[in-house]
């Protein structure tokens, strides 16, 4: 990534966690980093690309969180699918307008650098043992999980360890191939 580029979305990262998504215009970007908006389209055709960039940058950096709670798995007695719930909840709760831009709007696919989607699914998939609907189903429950906590549609006195628990404690049983 060119030195310009990168510095065109690290102001774009910085108004989305500070300001959110509606910060995100042109213009803003272009007067976070000291040039004129039109300079801007040097760099990105338009807004949605500088969203793709971000949403590329997300995802990135939701893989690297899975993969060293993948790697800590071995270390405890918890099931993976918990370590990886922990992992995604904190990353979620930590950068929420990132995981709102990554995760709640179509996906810019093809923006994305190769691979990039597949990695930040296999920790999940491994620890599924290969089964990719219940893949998809526990990214499902985990997304939900977090945009309702997200959203603050939880009661103030609910226990979301507890839910994040028993939700990975049932699709656990569901891999292993136990009735619950």
């Amino acid at each position: 990534m060119a030195d310009r580029v990168r510095e065109i979305t690290a102001a774009a990262r910085h108004l989305l966690d500070t300001e959110g998504p509606e910060a995100l215009s042109m213009r803003r970007i272009a007067e976070r980093v000291g040039i004129r908006a039109p300079s801007l389209y040097k760099h990105f055709p338009d807004k949605a690309a500088v969203e793709a960039a971000l949403q590329a940058q997300g995802m990135a950096e939701m893989a690297r969180e899975l993969e060293a709670a993948e790697a800590g798995v071995g270390a405890g007695t918890e099931p993976p699918l918990l370590v990886l719930a922990r992992a995604f909840r904190r990353h979620a709760l930590a950068h929420p307008h990132l995981y709102r831009l990554t995760n709640t709007r179509p996906l810019a696919r093809t923006a994305l650098p190769e691979g990039l989607e597949d990695r930040a699914a296999m920790p999940l998939l491994r620890a599924v043992r290969g089964d990719i609907d219940v893949a998809r189903t526990f990214w499902a429950f985990a997304h939900g999980m977090v945009v309702l906590e997200l959203d603050g549609r939880f009661p103030p006195d609910a226990d979301l360890d507890a839910a994040w628990r028993t939700g990975c404690e049932a699709f656990t049983h569901t891999i292993r191939g136990e009735s619950r």
